[in-house]
């Protein structure tokens, strides 16, 4: 975009992960955990997104990483889909499923176990850039939030959602 004054960078990084429904009662404690189970075509049920949204393209990278057949597991009825990150959220905090895959920030809110997080052989890393743009009316206040948000304060509250600052 022209409008970006070379300003770009990498900001922030999310994690996909795995979570399960309370108590976890399906024993999933791991990506492999839920493989086998999903293979052996065990009675669980796994929420994730829809292929056209991003946490729905991140999970499908996992499933080729494991070699999983996407549409077997459908037609097994061990998959149900969510329109967005938080259709599925609501699927695993309401009990609806026995896990979903979502994003480290989704869960943290959501208050979610996390029993696994993805590794960057496993899917993309999930990356948030900042740019100042020249089109801003106020270049003043937009280079200073632009700073503020590389500052340790805005890092500490960038953790506590549960997102990682890029170094």
């Amino acid at each position: 975009i022209d409008s970006i004054v070379k300003t770009r960078v990498d900001l922030l990084e999310n994690k996909v992960s795995l979570v399960v429904s309370e108590n976890n009662p399906a024993s999933i404690y791991s990506f492999e955990d839920l493989v086998s189970k999903l293979n052996s075509n065990d009675d669980i049920l796994l929420a994730i997104g829809n292929a056209d949204v991003p946490v729905g393209e991140y999970t499908i990278q996992i499933f080729d990483y494991y070699n999983l057949d996407l549409e077997k597991l459908d037609e097994n009825g061990l998959l149900t889909y969510g329109s967005s990150v938080k259709e599925v959220t609501t699927q695993v905090k309401e009990g609806l499923v026995d896990c979903a895959i979502i994003y480290e920030t989704d869960a943290k809110i959501s208050d979610l176990e996390i029993v696994d997080t993805a590794n960057e052989t496993q899917c993309s890393q999930v990356v948030y850039p900042a740019a100042v743009l020249d089109t801003s009316n106020n270049m003043d206040i937009t280079n200073e939030f632009y700073t503020y948000l590389q500052s340790d304060d805005a890092f500490e509250v960038f953790l506590s959602y549960g997102f990682t600052p890029i170094s």
